[in-house]
């Protein structure tokens, strides 16, 4: 058996439904939780959470995912789970952290959703 969406092979009994689609564990989980980028609660918290300094913690993937923005001026989801080697649904919910901590931004380019510094 597979999953619906990445095409994996699934362990029989492991196996996830959802709305109808037979998932795998990750899968289900972004299906049930997907990242919400525009969330007022979480950029207060982030905004409260910055040292003496007034600067926000990042992990090694955000702080990879910035670097790859200065590089490039901007860049869309695909290009950016292409070089962190990452599925998309993960850099996703990167990214929406980094938002909540006023650090990425979406914008249009070219007729293309990408992802900015701020």
């Amino acid at each position: 058996m597979n999953c619906d969406r990445c095409r994996q092979a699934i362990i029989q009994g492991e196996e996830e439904h959802f709305h109808g689609q037979v998932l795998c564990e990750d899968c289900h989980m972004d299906a049930f939780s997907p990242s919400r980028t525009c969330d007022p609660w979480a950029v207060r918290s982030a905004m409260h959470c910055k040292d003496s300094d007034g600067v926000t913690a990042v992990n090694a993937v955000q702080a990879r995912l910035l670097e790859i923005l200065q590089e490039t001026g901007g860049a869309g989801l695909d290009v950016l789970s292409e070089r962190l080697g990452g599925k998309p649904a993960d850099v996703q919910r990167e990214i929406a952290a980094l938002r909540h901590m006023e650090k990425v931004r979406g914008a249009m380019q070219d007729g293309k959703k990408v992802f900015r510094l701020w």
